[in-house]
């Protein structure tokens, strides 16, 4: 079931929590060994929560959008009285005395703690592996790797784990997982669902909802959004907005469609599988234009601004734990150290041109629309593509340009199954749309999931 469906009829009484809870334990169980989506699970912890749940019904008290729907929350988030090890041997054993402001959310609209999913080292690259807990493997072909950084939390719904999740993004964590796993994932504003605590609260990293379908994640949304005082940069819209219908009519509404978001390399099967999605949006009544905005300057934009964050996040800790980091997160760390302050503030004053120079883009064009990833879910054993259509990648990152440059943009987007290659594995469509226009990427994400079907698809390893 949806999680649409199974909050109503947890709140109509036709199904209990614990019932709900107990189907979600039975399917970590049978699943979750050859997968490694959650990595920290607390069965008594959730049947006791599902019970607390079902007794806040029979009192007749009201409850939240997301009662009694079980979740697991990114080993990145704080969870207070429940591990937190970032996927890093240094936290193996941290257990936090605070909720993150996202979990916070979560709880107090209803939904019960499962455990945790997988991630990769502090959330750096896209693929899901780390020293604590190993690997999390692709459902729909177990030598694949999940994306990341969400990786446990897109593989856990796609097979049926869970039925909503959390993540955050700054490169495509949302999205990248989302498109590997068939699932839906949102790369909110920034400021619309807030951040804390932060060492730093910015636009290129956000935090947001994961689901099996574009009206649960939109379900979540409405949960997670809002503002907050301890998030400066947070949006006062309430979360309220996203419990809107999403149904619309898309006749005569202008999407600028890119193949390759200006020249970047794609493999060709990506192309294959993203050109049936621009079928689908004419069919929809989308006046459907090639074009796309003046992206220069933004990937060494990103890259600037994620060095220097990840050396304000991690800096201290590399000195004192230099050893217990992977490679790749110590290079980052190590970027940040040698920028100066004139190279960071032209990297701010960029960013900010090219967001207008998007929003001005978008006065033309309702949505832009793109492949998420430029590559296919890889092996597992592979930390990252090296290499793409003959392209060789300068950094551990740069294969994952077609979702870190929408990313500089500072405008929402979502990954939404767009359908498979011959041998079964997934391939998500990107919809990003104008600023702070959240709910308008979740209807047109909404109406290509109507037509086409692709998330129903379920993974070979549930069967």
């Amino acid at each position: 079931m949806t999680a649409t469906e199974l909050a109503g009829r947890i709140r109509r009484g036709e199904l209990s929590a614990t019932e709900v809870m107990e189907a979600h334990l039975e399917r970590i169980e049978a699943v979750n060994p050859r997968i490694n989506a959650v990595v920290t699970l607390l069965p008594e912890r959730a049947m006791e929560g599902a019970r607390a749940a079902d007794e806040v019904l029979a009192r007749g008290l009201p409850v939240g959008p997301l009662h009694g729907l079980p979740v697991a929350h990114k080993d990145l988030a704080l969870t207070r009285g429940i591990r937190t090890t970032f996927g890093s041997p240094i936290f193996a054993d941290f257990v936090p005395e605070t909720d993150a402001l996202i979990v916070e959310r979560l709880r107090a609209a209803g939904a019960v703690t499962v455990g945790k999913t997988n991630t990769p080292e502090f959330g750096a690259g896209s693929q899901t592996f780390n020293e604590v807990f190993g690997e999390t493997l692709n459902p729909y072909d177990a030598t694949k790797t999940s994306g990341g950084s969400s990786g446990g939390a897109a593989a856990a719904l796609a097979c049926g784990m869970l039925p909503i999740a959390d993540g955050s993004d700054m490169g495509g964590s949302l999205r990248n997982p989302a498109s590997f796993c068939n699932v839906v994932g949102l790369r909110p504003s920034p400021g619309r669902v807030p951040t804390w605590p932060d060492v730093a609260p910015h636009p290129l990293s956000v935090e947001g909802p994961m689901a099996r379908t574009v009206e649960d994640v939109a379900l979540v949304l409405s949960a997670i959004a809002g503002p907050d005082p301890r998030s400066p940069l947070s949006i006062s819209e309430p979360g309220g907005t996203f419990a809107r219908p999403l149904d619309r009519d898309f006749r005569g509404v202008r999407v600028a469609w890119s193949r390759d978001l200006g020249g970047l390399p794609v493999d060709v099967r990506v192309t294959g599988v993203v050109e049936g999605g621009r079928r689908v949006l004419e069919a929809l009544g989308c006046a459907v234009d090639e074009a796309e905005p003046d992206l220069a300057g933004a990937d060494e934009v990103f890259k600037i601004l994620r060095a220097w964050r990840f050396e304000l996040a991690y800096g201290e800790l590399l000195k004192k734990h230099r050893g217990q980091m992977k490679d790749t997160v110590a290079w980052n760390i190590e970027e940040g150290a040698r920028l100066s302050g004139p190279s960071v503030g032209w990297a701010e004053r960029r960013r900010v041109e090219l967001y207008h120079a998007a929003r001005e883009f978008m006065d033309a064009y309702e949505f832009l629309v793109l492949p998420v990833a430029q590559v296919l879910p890889f092996d597992v054993g592979l930390r990252y593509p090296t290499e793409i259509d003959g392209v060789e990648m300068e950094t551990y990152i740069d294969w994952m340009k077609s979702c870190y440059l929408v990313t500089v943009m500072g405008l929402p987007a979502i990954s939404v199954p767009c359908g498979f290659t011959p041998e079964g594995l997934p391939v998500g469509l990107q919809i990003v749309g104008r600023p702070r226009d959240d709910l308008g990427v979740l209807r047109l994400a909404h109406a290509f999931e109507s037509v086409t079907g692709h998330g129903k698809r379920r993974p070979p390893v549930v069967n």
